[in-house]
Parts: structure tokens; C-alpha cells; sequence
């Protein structure tokens, strides 16, 4: 009874299953090797987000750089050669058979052959690059089916107007007909077919291709940015969660072993700091490389591109407006449409719209952050960044601005004199219509060059280097677990040799009691 009786008063306890299997982490030697194992943890893990999301980036950089960039351009050059060959085919119906412009019908022959030729090779461009949408190939299909039909009746049209009674491409006429600005009716027809199918029908088509290679150039670039500040949030979380565990054990191991500074650790932190930091400004710095080369360098690039191709086809309705009367007010119409496309100045007709770009030219030159026009021109504008930007696209809007009063001149020509009208129109030397435009258009492609150029520096910048991108993260982790080891290897060593120590001592104390005849049985042990 007194056995059980003591049984009761100390009943025996049992751990639960659960907390047997869980390692213990009240001694020293556990709770150091359990924040070796978190800084390997955190280590691997900062290593990877980082490598991960510069891979993603670099990968986002060469989508932007080789495949949407260049589809966007394909289109938007594919839609400025289509809308050129049709201006060329209406200038070599406004010059006619005279000799006193045949020069001009031989340039605007080669003018028709170079854009059909450039128009094919943006169509193998765009081909090429769009294989992976069935949006883009549908709007391919349809632009390749028109065109087609667009060079039959183009050709149709040349042909009748070459063989047209009294021109020079008549056989055995007697007199050739000089008289500019008079296609012959049967060639006018074909023309009408042929400009109606490339405004109505192809160019639409091309300009939605544009539209959804546009979207795909944006949806790149805002995964990239998306990627990149998450990358962010990842490393910034990832290396402060490391950091607090080095110099959490770096405090444990001053207080438990009465060392100020672990070398090793030290330098671990420092390492940890420095992957952490130098990935955050990285990626931030991609942020900026996509927001330069999506924003601030494409985003004017696309409106200056639309822009160069809505200016020739205005340049075209002045020809078309001088070649088929019959239709002079609705390609007047047009060309004040496309004017107001190209810098809009409000509710104006032709003759009240140079009084109105003149009043928003002097109030930017004023101010330059007043920006009261819009439209293509206007978009570029409100997103001037690059040195020499700003200068290049006022040379340009003058230019365009001259551009503007010299068809003005053109049509107040044309109720006086066709021929002269015709002259002018088509004319080169300084003081004409085609000179100021030349003009114009040159100095819209040299604020294209200066875009072209920054978003080139940005791609290439934000591409960075593969084999860095995962060799530094990957060394830097490998770095700081050989050190995070190496500190606390001594520790652990240090602390198993106490221990062996203290076992010799308690073996020597045994030892020295059976020798004086006492019961060592009664003597505890180091670690029971």
C-alpha cells in the first residue's frame, strides 16, 4: 500500500506523440542549427525570386524589342506604302501626257513601283511576326485579298489613261494632249474603284491590324512593369525576413557565448544586403527601361508613324481633288478630315482652319505647357522627354504649318488655272506644294529618329545579361549559406566540446568516489 500510495502522489506523465516528433529547440546546439536552416531557406528563396523575375524581364524586353515593336511598325509602314501608291497613281493621272511634267509622271511611276515593293515587304514582316495571332493573320488575309484587287484596277486605270484618244500613249494620234489635270473618263472610273477599295476596304483593315498589334505591345509591357514591382515586393520582403534571421542568431550567439562580432555572420549580412539592395534597385531600374521604352519612346513613335501616314494620304486628296472634279468637295472634305487628325483646332472648315493653328501655335510658343491642339501632332507634344525632342517637333508642326497655307494657295490656284494648279501640286522647287511637304515629312522622321533611338537604349538596357541574371543571385546565395555554416560550425563545436568536458569531469568524479568506497550509482550524469 505504501508503494501504491507513492505511485499516487507522483503519477507517472507521458508526452504526447505529436511533441516527440517535433525536435526540441531549448538547447542551444537545435536552436543554432534551426537558424542555419532558415537562412539557407531564405537565402534560396531570395536567390530565386530575384532570378526568376530578371529572367521574366529579359524575356518581356526581347518580346517588346523583336516581335511587337516590329509588328507595330510593320503595320503602321505597311499603311503608309498602300496609302502612297494610290497618291502615286493620282499624281500620274493629274500629270498626264504632257511633256512639260513627264519628268514628275517618270517619278511617280518609280514613287508606285518603290511603295508596291515596300508594301510587300511589310506584309512578309507582318506575316512573320504575327503567326501567333489569329486576329493579326485573319486582318492579313483580308489586306493581302485587297490588295490584289487594288493593283487590278490600278493598273486598269494606267492603261486606259495611256491608251485614251489624244494622249501620248496613243498610237498614230496626230497631237498629243498637254493638258494637265484631264483623265480620261474610262481611267477615272478604274480610279474611283481602285482609291474607294484602299480607303473603304484595305486601309481600314490596316489601320485595326495596327490596333491589335498596339494591344499586344501594351499588354507586354504592363506584364513586364506588373512583374517588375512584384519582383519588388518578393525581394524586398524575402531579404528583410533573411536579414532579420542573421542578425537574430548574431544577438543569440553575442549573449550565449560572449562574442561581440561573428566575422562570418557579419559579412553573411552584409552579402544579404547587398543582394537585396542592388535586385531592388534592378528592377526598379527595369520598371523605368519599360516605362521609357512603352510610354514615353513607342507612344510617340506610333503617333508621329500615324501621323506620317494620315499626311500622305492629305497629300493625295490634293491630287484627287485636282484629278476628278466630280468628287472635288468630298476630297477637300477629306483633307480637312485629316488635317484635324493630324492636330485638331476645333470646330473649323478649310479656309478658317490656318487661322485657328496659328492661334494654338502662339499660345504653345508662349507657354509650352499649353497645349491646346490635338491629334496626332498633339499627342507628341504632351509626351515630349528626349534631349532635342522639343526643338525637332516644332520644326515640325512650323513645317506642317506651312504645309497647311500652301494648300490653301493650291485650291485658290486650281478655280484660276488647272495646269498651274497641277504645277504646283506636284512641284519640288522651293515655294511649291511638294517642296513644303518633303519638308515636313522630313522633319516628322527626324523627331521619329530621336524616339527610335531612346527606345532602342531602353530594350537593349532593360534585356540585361542572362548568364548574370541567374549566376549573381545564385553565387550571392551560395556565399552566404558557406558563411552563415561557417559561423556557426565553431559555435556548435565549441559547445559539443563543453559538453564532452563536463562528461570527463562527471567520469572523474565516479571514478574518485568508488575509489574512496561511496555509491556512484547515487551521482548524476551530465545530461539526465
Amino acid at each position: 500500500m505504501a508503494a501504491l500510495a507513492g505511485r499516487e502522489r507522483f503519477p507517472l506523465t507521458f508526452a504526447p506523440p505529436f511533441s516527440r516528433s517535433v525536435p526540441r529547440l531549448r538547447s542551444t546546439p537545435a536552436r543554432l542549427r534551426a537558424a542555419v536552416a532558415a537562412v539557407v531557406l531564405l537565402a534560396c528563396c531570395l536567390a530565386t525570386v530575384i532570378a526568376v523575375v530578371s529572367s521574366g524581364l529579359s524575356g518581356d524586353f526581347q518580346a517588346i524589342g523583336q516581335r511587337d515593336a516590329p509588328e507595330v511598325n510593320a503595320a503602321t509602314g505597311l499603311y503608309f506604302s498602300l496609302n502612297d501608291m494610290d497618291a502615286q497613281v493620282a499624281n500620274v493621272l493629274l500629270v498626264g501626257g504632257g511633256t512639260a511634267l513627264a519628268a514628275d509622271k517618270r517619278q511617280d511611276l518609280a514613287a508606285y513601283a518603290s511603295d508596291r515593293a515596300t508594301a510587300d515587304a511589310d506584309l512578309q514582316q507582318a506575316a512573320v511576326t504575327a503567326s501567333g495571332s489569329a486576329a493579326a493573320q485573319r486582318e492579313l488575309r483580308m489586306v493581302l485579298n485587297g490588295i490584289g484587287q487594288y493593283e487590278a484596277l490600278a493598273a486598269d486605270a494606267l492603261l486606259a489613261d495611256q491608251q485614251a484618244p489624244g494622249t501620248a500613249g496613243q498610237i498614230g494620234t496626230a497631237e498629243r494632249n498637254t493638258v494637265a489635270g484631264k483623265a480620261s473618263p474610262a481611267a477615272l472610273d478604274y480610279y474611283r474603284q481602285a482609291t474607294d477599295l484602299m480607303r473603304t476596304g484595305i486601309l481600314p483593315t490596316v489601320s485595326s491590324l495596327t490596333g491589335v498589334n498596339a494591344a499586344g505591345l501594351d499588354a507586354a509591357s504592363n506584364a513586364g512593369r506588373s512583374a517588375a514591382l512584384t519582383g519588388i515586393v518578393l525581394t524586398t520582403v524575402s531579404g528583410l525576413l533573411l536579414l532579420a534571421v542573421l542578425l537574430a542568431l548574431q544577438v543569440y550567439l553575442a549573449k550565449r557565448f560572449r562574442r561581440i562580432v561573428n566575422p562570418a555572420l557579419a559579412v553573411a549580412t552584409l552579402i544579404a544586403v547587398g543582394m537585396t539592395v542592388t535586385a531592388v534597385v534592378r528592377l526598379d531600374a527595369e520598371e523605368g527601361h519599360l516605362t521609357v521604352a512603352k510610354q514615353d519612346a513607342f507612344g510617340s513613335i506610333l503617333a508621329l508613324s500615324q501621323a506620317r501616314a494620315v499626311s500622305y494620304d492629305a497629300n493625295a486628296d490634293e491630287s484627287r481633288y485636282l484629278v476628278d472634279p466630280g468628287r472635288a468637295a468630298q476630297y477637300q472634305q477629306a483633307f480637312l478630315t485629316e488635317s484635324q487628325q493630324l492636330a485638331a483646332v476645333g470646330n473649323v472648315g478649310i479656309f478658317g482652319y490656318d487661322a485657328a493653328l496659328a492661334a494654338d501655335i502662339r499660345a504653345y510658343q508662349e507657354n509650352n505647357s499649353n497645349i491646346v491642339f490635338g491629334g496626332y501632332l498633339g499627342t507628341e507634344f504632351r509626351n515630349i522627354t528626349f534631349p532635342g525632342e522639343r526643338a525637332a517637333a516644332v520644326r515640325a508642326l512650323l513645317a506642317y504649318q506651312v504645309y497647311e497655307r500652301d494648300d490653301r494657295k493650291l485650291r485658290a490656284l486650281a478655280a484660276k488655272n488647272l495646269a498651274a494648279a497641277v504645277a504646283y501640286d506636284t512641284g519640288t522647287a522651293p515655294g511649291q506644294s511638294d517642296w513644303a511637304f518633303n519638308r515636313y515629312s522630313a522633319a516628322l522622321s527626324s523627331v521619329v529618329a530621336i524616339n527610335q533611338d531612346a527606345f532602342t537604349s531602353a530594350v537593349a538596357a532593360g534585356q540585361g545579361n542572362p548568364l548574370l541574371d541567374g549566376v549573381f543571385p545564385a553565387a550571392g546565395a551560395a556565399l552566404l549559406i558557406v558563411l552563415a555554416l561557417a559561423g556557426a560550425r565553431p559555435r556548435l563545436a565549441e559547445y559539443k566540446q563543453t559538453r564532452v568536458d563536463e562528461g570527463q569531469r562527471a567520469d572523474l568524479q565516479v571514478s574518485e568516489m568508488r575509489w574512496n568506497g561511496e555509491d556512484a550509482e547515487d551521482t548524476p550524469r551530465p545530461g539526465h
